[in-house]
């Protein structure tokens, strides 16, 4: 096999040029752990087992856990090789916006990890037509289980799988994605087997170096969102091993259990063990914390190739032994080799201090309906990272700027359209080219960067334009400032709703004397306002006047995915937000 063209493709690719075995693994109580071989055994059960259940291709199949998992990747590429697509889903969704998904896409069977996600969809099963049946992955009481369809595999010859395997074409869909969106219902975005080959396999090219048959990686981003699942084809094609984490609350636990050499995450996670450094160096106290603080100064003046010259090398080189190694052995990242960060804008300070600390912190670019990846920066040669931009766009990929600043994709890895909405596919796909709906630039060295949301940017009622994330992003600099949302449409200048970082406001409040209360109370103190304002106007001095924001005010509880105010991906729900506060906003211009 030359290269994988179609998704299912992955796993015979690997046990042909280097077999594992230890090819992936769940961490915590599961004791699934599969080698190539044993994997390859499986998904052909499964493919097996589903048709011995009376699935056909082209028949449409639920995937839905609360973690990730060998068993949804076993039943990913069981699903996929005979013809039937499968529709991942977010365990976070409401239960009517899975019977939505489930309705749209009529999906035929459902597997869900476990009984919390059992009863989820058992509540709206019978408002589902087409759902036949729901299996676990777990064991769930009086709940049919995965290995019932497994079992059923002795039914059928495996030369019936491969008959129709053999028939799947490269260009033929492979899966429904329903984008979790930041307004109006879900977008059911139609994947082919080529879109996301394409991808992973053009993907590899920025990957830090990594060895097939010993390189870790540890994948805990949700696998129902093509970022990391595009990963997980990646991982198999590059011969990696996959750790599967339990959750974010465990992730210091999971980087100590697999030692990866790369894993993708997400920016607010990357300012939680930033904020988590910093701390704990502060507590340190006496020689310690000026040792440590001198190290983070140092890290956050990084620049790569060595731009800043021989005595900062020797500097930072100095600060990574005697400071950031024992940082590195506390979060389990000796062995790093990459971080991929996805989903949101990166933080410049975030990309400087992890790559300054020896932890490459690579920031990248793409969408569901690019499969995902457009984009990413990489230290694998000079002149391919730049602090600030999602780096250079990768290869058999185009990219090319709207006269109105809309970034517009084409290649192989761009989706078919929108499932049953030609109407919204002829609004982004025009001419060949997609329509990101981002507005961005490239720069002379042929650096992409993002400024915003098309559909965010606003208008203040003097005609001028406010991007709203640049300026969040330069407020959340501030170690007080965990979540913010900057508000002005039609106003006369921007305010901002903050919601402070609470373990900061405590470390805070005890070094001053200050009896912290509660949350509730803290927001309203005026001492802690002002400590916050001292960092709201240095952040406004990089804006123009107009851009600056006039006003805030804080709020006592972190926004959420459960409370409907951010997405799976934990991008702002900014409608939701807007109309839950609007009271406050009001009161910014009364």
């Amino acid at each position: 096999m030359q290269k994988p063209t179609r998704l299912f493709d992955f796993p015979y690719y690997q046990m042909e040029k280097f077999p594992l075995k230890m090819m992936m693994k769940s961490l915590g109580d599961s004791a699934e752990e599969y080698s190539t071989e044993s994997f390859i055994e499986q998904m052909n059960k499964a493919s097996r087992g589903l048709l011995a259940k009376g699935v056909l291709p082209g028949d449409k199949i639920g995937l839905i856990s609360h973690n990730n998992r060998c068993e949804w990747n076993v039943m990913d590429q069981g699903i996929l090789q005979i013809g039937a697509i499968d529709v991942p889903i977010y365990p976070t969704m409401s239960p009517e916006d899975i019977q939505y998904i489930l309705n749209h896409a009529e999906v035929k069977l459902c597997f869900v990890s476990n009984e919390e996600l059992f009863q989820k969809v058992q509540s709206i099963k019978s408002q589902v037509p087409t759902l036949q049946e729901v299996y676990t992955f777990e064991e769930v009481n009086g709940a049919p289980n995965w290995h019932d369809v497994l079992n059923a595999s002795g039914e059928v010859g495996q030369e019936k799988v491969d008959e129709i395997a053999a028939a799947i074409k490269p260009e033929d869909l492979a899966t429904l994605i329903y984008t979790s969106g930041t307004t109006g219902l879900p977008k059911g975005v139609m994947l082919t087997h080529n879109n996301i080959c394409t991808n992973a396999i053009d993907s590899s090219e920025r990957v830090p170096t990594l060895y097939a048959g010993k390189s870790r990686c540890l994948s805990f981003l949700p696998v129902c969102h093509i970022f990391e699942r595009m990963l997980h084809y990646m991982y198999m094609y590059n011969g990696v091993s996959i750790y599967f984490g339990q959750s974010l609350e465990t992730i210091k636990e999971d980087l100590q259990a697999s030692r990866p050499h790369m894993f993708t995450g997400v920016p607010r996670l990357f300012e939680k063990f930033y904020d988590g450094i910093v701390a704990k160096g502060a507590a340190a106290g006496g020689i310690k914390s000026k040792l440590f603080a001198w190290a983070v100064a140092t890290a956050l003046q990084w620049e790569p190739d060595g731009q800043n010259g021989g005595w900062y090398e020797f500097k930072i080189n100095l600060a990574r032994k005697l400071v950031f190694s024992k940082v590195k052995e506390a979060l389990g990242l000796t062995e790093i080799a990459g971080v991929a960060s996805g989903s949101a804008a990166l933080q410049a300070k975030l990309a400087r201090f992890f790559n300054g600390a020896g932890i490459p912190l690579l920031e990248g670019y793409g969408l569901t309906e690019t499969s995902p990846v457009i984009s990413v920066n990489t230290i694998n040669q000079p002149g391919m990272i730049k602090v600030g931009t999602v780096g250079k766009v990768i290869s058999n990929v185009k990219v090319k700027i709207a006269a109105d600043g809309e970034i517009l994709c084409s290649g192989p890895n761009v989706m078919m359209g929108y499932y049953k909405d030609p109407e919204r596919t002829a609004d982004v796909l025009k001419d060949g080219w997609f329509h990101t709906g981002d507005i961005g630039e490239i720069d002379s060295e042929g650096f992409l960067k993002i400024t915003d949301r098309k559909k965010e940017i606003f208008k203040t009622s003097g005609g001028k334009y406010i991007a709203p994330q640049i300026v969040e992003n330069a407020l959340k600099e501030s170690i007080f400032v965990e979540q913010c949302i900057v508000v002005g449409e039609g106003k006369n200048f921007p305010s901002a709703l903050i919601v402070p970082s609470f373990d900061a406001l405590r470390t805070w409040c005890e070094k001053h004397g200050i009896t912290y209360t509660s949350d509730k109370e803290m927001v309203q103190d005026q001492k802690i306002i002002d400590r916050i304002q001292k960092d709201v106007d240095k952040a406004n001095e990089r804006f123009g006047k107009w851009e600056q924001v006039k006003k805030f005010t804080l709020l006592p509880a972190l926004w959420t995915i459960e409370a409907d105010e951010l997405t799976p991906t934990l991008k702002l729900k900014r409608k939701q937000i807007h109309q839950r506060y609007a009271a406050e906003i009001e009161a910014f211009y009364s």
